[in-house]
Parts: structure tokens; sequence; C-alpha cells
């Protein structure tokens, strides 16, 4: 009887830890410096902008803050394109509310979204009347 105690005990501790244990997720900061210059072709704007994505690996979802200023117009839409290398244009992934500086938002990832952002293959992109294809754009790269 004394082994099947200690076989009985030992089990249940197993099947705490198991139950107990953390899942391995991560939270992982991006950021995206928004330009003239990023665009491709480059645009004439003196716009700027940033945005900082938040992004939990278990959930998949994503959360972002940005802003802008000194664009040529109010913001006709606003997006996260991919995927995409810097210097390089892709489809809309995402629509971005940011009518408005500063802006914010969330969604979940699909895998392949997800994927993507990890590996730094999206990037933000803000469109004016003036500048249909877009006036400034960031690539969302890790934060360091």
């Amino acid at each position: 009887m004394k082994n099947f105690d200690t076989a009985l005990f030992a089990g249940l501790a197993v099947a705490a830890t198991l139950i107990a244990a953390p899942a391995f997720a991560e939270t992982v900061m991006f950021k995206a410096t928004l330009s003239a210059a990023e665009e491709v072709p480059p645009t004439t704007s003196k716009g700027a902008g940033m945005a900082d994505v938040t992004f939990d690996t278990a959930t998949k979802k994503a959360s972002w803050k940005g802003s802008y200023s000194g664009l040529s117009g109010p913001v006709t839409g606003a997006h996260f394109h991919g995927p995409a290398a810097a210097g390089k244009n892709a489809g809309v992934v995402l629509p971005i509310e940011a009518k408005a500086s500063p802006f914010e938002g969330t969604a979940t990832l699909t895998d392949a979204q997800a994927a993507d952002l990890m590996a730094g293959s999206l990037y933000v992109n803000l469109h004016t009347a003036a500048h249909a294809d877009g006036e400034i754009r960031g690539q969302v790269v890790k934060a360091k």
C-alpha cells in the first residue's frame, strides 16, 4: 500500500504542476516611425507620425496607439499593409481607425498576420486625398 500511496502522491504532484504551469506567452513590443520618405515612391509631404504596437503571442491580440501631424489634409484611410519588406508595397491586412490624432485600436490576428508581424513584414500607411496611395508610412519593427 505504501508504494501505491507514493505513486498516487507523485501522480497528483505531476498533475498539479501541469495544471498550474503557465503558458509560455510573450508580450512583444513593436514601433513604426511614419514619414514621407518611407512611402514607395516617396512623397514630398511634411507629415510625420508614429505607432506603438503591443502583441500578445498567446491570444494573438494586437493593440496599437499612434499619432501624426503635418499631413496635407485629413486622413482618408489608414491600414496595416503586408507582407512586405521595407521599400516594397503590399495589400491591406488590417484597417486602422485614424481619422484623428492620436488614434488607437485592437485586433485579433490570424496565424499568417501574426507571423508577418513577428517577421517585421507589416507597415502602417496613412492616406490622404492628395496622396491616395499613402502620404506617410512606417515599417513595424520590434522595439528595442
